[in-house]
């Protein structure tokens, strides 16, 4: 009987930018055409195109929600050629989708790829998520804090005021009261209308993005393709599953999750090392967007490896 042949994720990498990479040239005609549903699938079809040329046996386990619910890479779809290793998969085609349409900052074409069960399969869900950058203590801060003590400790272990952080914050009516309590410390906020994987990432690169800290709830497969990048950049998040009803919480048992009041560290939504690329659609603060010209368009990619920490920026200019 043949072994399961091992992740290669130095072989795999190149492979998984081009999906992204697809994903985002297909999205082009589409940005700022005001039309979403246009855009989202233009990417998925590219992104599930690109992934069934690999030499893998992939199982989408963070997709574009159930099967009935979204016949498009939807979680449990397998993907790839069959042959070669077993892989989880995390992915958004089109992450914003509103911004795309709009012609707005950071909208991204994100993936991830892990050997299989290296990933929390989260179910479609809200979660409660916290992420700082690297460089800190383990628990500086936690979910268990109240928002002004969060930006009390990392001012703290940065040797900063509390008015030198600035925290990232997804734009919604139920974040109001904790907008009211941060602005009462006198720190900056960043506000984000869509795209909280990308929001997440700035936090591994303050000196880029000028972002301290993200917090707030949002999806949960967005919070372990979140994890996934901070796994390859480096930084802290905490992510807890948050249910509106008996529906959600049959879905979370569904996805074999029992503890339903558990707090997920990053290394707990992704257990082994994974690949991650992202590719810019509309420029933002890590990745420049689409660049038409007559005849061409150029992205960028963001290729990481957490095995060995590497992060590769990657130009491509493609004929059209």
């Amino acid at each position: 009987m043949s072994q399961p042949a091992d992740f290669n994720d130095r072989m795999l990498s190149l492979g998984l930018a081009r999906v992204a990479e697809q994903a985002a040239i297909a999205s082009a005609d589409w940005v700022g055409r005001g039309d979403e549903k246009a855009a989202d699938q233009a990417a998925v079809n590219a992104m599930r195109e690109q992934l069934n040329l690999l030499e893998i046996a992939g199982v989408v386990v963070i997709g574009e929600g159930e099967r009935d619910e979204a016949p498009m890479l939807y979680i449990g779809e397998e993907v790839g050629t069959g042959t070669g290793p077993g892989v989880d998969i995390a992915l958004d085609p089109l992450e914003g989708t509103t911004l795309t349409a709009k012609d707005m900052p950071n909208a991204l074409c994100v993936i991830a790829m892990g050997p299989r069960g290296s990933m929390l399969h989260a179910p479609d869900v809200y979660m409660e998520k916290l992420a700082i950058g690297p460089g800190f203590a383990p628990d500086t801060v936690t979910l268990d804090m109240s928002p002004s003590e969060r930006v009390a400790a990392l001012a703290k272990a940065k040797g900063a005021t509390p008015r030198d952080i600035t925290c990232c914050v997804l734009e919604r009516p139920r974040h109001e009261e904790m907008l009211a309590e941060l602005r009462s410390t006198g720190c900056g906020i960043r506000l984000i209308t869509d795209g909280d994987v990308a929001g997440v990432m700035h936090c591994a690169e303050p000196g880029v993005t000028g972002i301290d800290m993200y917090m707030g709830s949002g999806g949960a497969p967005e919070g372990v393709l979140a994890a996934a990048a901070l796994k390859c950049m480096g930084g802290q998040i905490y992510g807890k599953l948050l249910f509106r009803n008996e529906d959600e919480i049959g879905r979370a048992r569904k996805a074999g999750i029992e503890d339903l009041d558990r707090v997920y560290t990053r290394d707990e939504m992704v257990t082994k090392d994974v690949i991650f690329a992202a590719t810019g659609v509309t420029s933002g603060s890590l990745l420049p967007g689409l660049k038409r010209e007559v005849g061409w368009i150029t992205t960028e990619t963001l290729l990481m490896r957490s095995k060995t920490g590497s992060v590769r920026r990657m130009t491509y200019r493609n004929p059209v």
